[in-house]
């Protein structure tokens, strides 16, 4: 990677975070030009995450959302519309297909997706599992030290 700073300040006091390195990676070098569809994420609460995307002239069945492991992907895409009936005095509103991906971090899942007035809404929640939770480490050992020869 080569950004022109130095991450060892963050890793000297980290262990494990091998990924954040490709993350961090990954975001530099996307391609940020198109701003095509606009969107908004927004953090309700702790673990509750809104991203809310203008799809305005798309239906329900031409966006499709999957989740493969860390990845939120969206797509959209309109259906040949027969246009031979119309003519276009001026067509302003954006239709064109896109495709949106979002890296998301452990543990948070996808709750649900709705379409409503133009604004695609897809709701995230992290869920992290007891396992993963902190948990309090006893020390064993005697409780009265010895004396040694």
């Amino acid at each position: 990677m080569n950004t022109g700073f130095s991450l060892a300040p963050l890793f000297r006091h980290s262990v494990g975070f091998d990924r954040f390195d490709e993350l961090l990676d990954a975001a530099l070098r996307a391609d940020q030009s198109s701003g095509y569809p606009p969107y908004d994420i927004i953090r309700e609460s702790d673990g509750r995450y809104r991203i809310v995307m203008a799809v305005a002239g798309f239906r329900r069945s031409d966006i499709e959302i999957t989740v493969q492991e860390n990845e939120l992907r969206i797509r959209g895409g309109l259906a040949d519309q027969d246009d031979q009936e119309r003519t276009w005095l001026h067509r302003g509103i954006a239709r064109r297909a896109f495709e949106r991906t979002f890296k998301l971090a452990d543990h948070v899942e996808v709750d649900s997706a709705g379409l409503d007035d133009g604004l695609l809404t897809v709701t995230l929640n992290r869920v992290v599992p007891e396992e993963k939770k902190p948990r309090i480490i006893p020390v064993a050992g005697d409780s009265a030290p010895t004396k040694s020869n």
